[in-house]
């Protein structure tokens, strides 16, 4: 596994289910092409797992 994985938000949250939309403001992610660093971990992963459809996954 990478140290730190690079998400970045490539789908408008809007029309999507309310959890998803709370996965994605958890994330720190606000705006459309923002990216963020988070570590690489389990509960990060099962995030992304979750809102796969909106979002891009880069290890750094």
């Amino acid at each position: 596994m990478a140290d730190k994985l690079k998400i970045t938000l490539v789908k408008s949250p809007i029309g999507a289910v309310p959890k998803h939309k709370a996965t994605v403001e958890a994330l720190g992610l606000k705006k459309l092409h923002k990216t963020v660093e988070m570590p690489d971990n389990g509960a990060v992963r099962g995030m992304i797992a979750n809102v796969r459809h909106l979002v891009k996954v880069e290890e750094i």
